[in-house]
């Protein structure tokens, strides 16, 4: 067991160092580390979510300001103090956020800052209402249905992922978005997300890790182990060669943070999001340049 072990963590050092010959081929020293203390999170249902997901269970709406509050500030100040906002909330049960509903107070926001759209299965004539209002579209992207099922709820299926992110492109940026272990930290056909995704083709790509959340269905579960990911990530890294990488928001803290973070750094990932101290300083050593932003990667 000892032998397979040390095998194993060759075998990851080497896919490691192979993606960082890669990204070295394909872009400058540069590394954005994002601090996004200008970008706002508003939901557009307050805490109300139809689906009840299995990794958030709405708990991730509460800590976002409501429509309301939002306006209330801009009725009372000239400024709004964010220079951005992710416009996300709770799903209807057809799988989307019901930004429709909303348009007025969306196109005001829109005059004054940069608005990242996060709003689910779509239709085209919903769809075709972004080209005006949304700067990017964070569009989370699941290529197994069994998965959706369980976790969602829905019924729609890949394809129909497939579907809304191609007709999505066809009007507005979008960032697609793969959680690692979405199934309460099993893999789940992220593999087949990045055939997909490399068919369709990427802008670029936003990695994510389940988090195993308090009060959900998934609080008892814990994440994919750190090795996995950091492996997955760096293949990742050969297989997109081009595209820039994010590391995002969503990923567990702890040891785990720290491993996988120094990893990111030192497998060519382009951007992280709130890395940790070790993580900053061995982009230091390698002599990479810091960017530091203040907003949502996807922006």
């Amino acid at each position: 067991m000892r032998e397979e072990e040390e095998m194993e963590e060759f075998d990851t050092k080497t896919l490691v160092q192979q993606a960082w010959n890669v990204r070295k081929e394909n872009f400058t020293d540069d590394i954005i580390f994002d601090y996004p203390i200008q970008t706002e999170s508003i939901t557009l249902t307050g805490v109300a979510c139809a689906l009840n997901c299995a990794h958030c269970g709405g708990h991730y709406l509460k800590s976002m300001r409501n429509v309301e509050e939002i306006q209330i500030h801009g009725a009372m100040n000239s400024n709004y103090p964010f220079r951005s906002a992710l416009v996300s909330g709770g799903c209807t049960a057809e799988g989307k956020v019901p930004f429709t509903e909303h348009l007025d107070f969306l196109r005001q926001l829109k005059q004054d800052v940069r608005l990242n759209f996060h709003v689910g299965l779509l239709d085209r004539v919903e769809i075709s209402l972004l080209k005006d209002l949304a700067d990017v579209v964070s569009f989370d992207f699941v290529a197994d249905r069994a998965t959706i099922e369980e976790v969602y709820g829905l019924s729609q299926g890949p394809e129909d992922y497939c579907r809304v992110y191609q007709e999505l492109r066809e009007v507005v940026r979008v960032m697609p978005h793969l959680t690692l272990g979405l199934r309460g930290g099993e893999w789940c056909g992220e593999e087949k997300a990045l055939d997909i995704l490399q068919e369709l083709g990427i802008d670029g790509l936003i990695f994510n890790v389940f988090i195993p959340t308090p009060e959900t269905r998934y609080a008892s579960r814990q994440p994919l182990p750190v090795e996995e990911v950091v492996r997955f990530l760096a293949k990742a890294r050969i297989r997109f060669p081009n595209a820039p990488l994010t590391l995002g928001c969503m990923r567990p803290k702890g040891r785990y943070r720290l491993i996988l973070d120094e990893a990111a750094v030192s497998m060519g990932i382009n951007r992280l999001v709130m890395p940790t101290p070790r993580a900053r300083h061995v982009a230091e050593e390698m002599g990479l340049r810091v960017i530091r932003g203040e907003e949502c990667c996807a922006l």
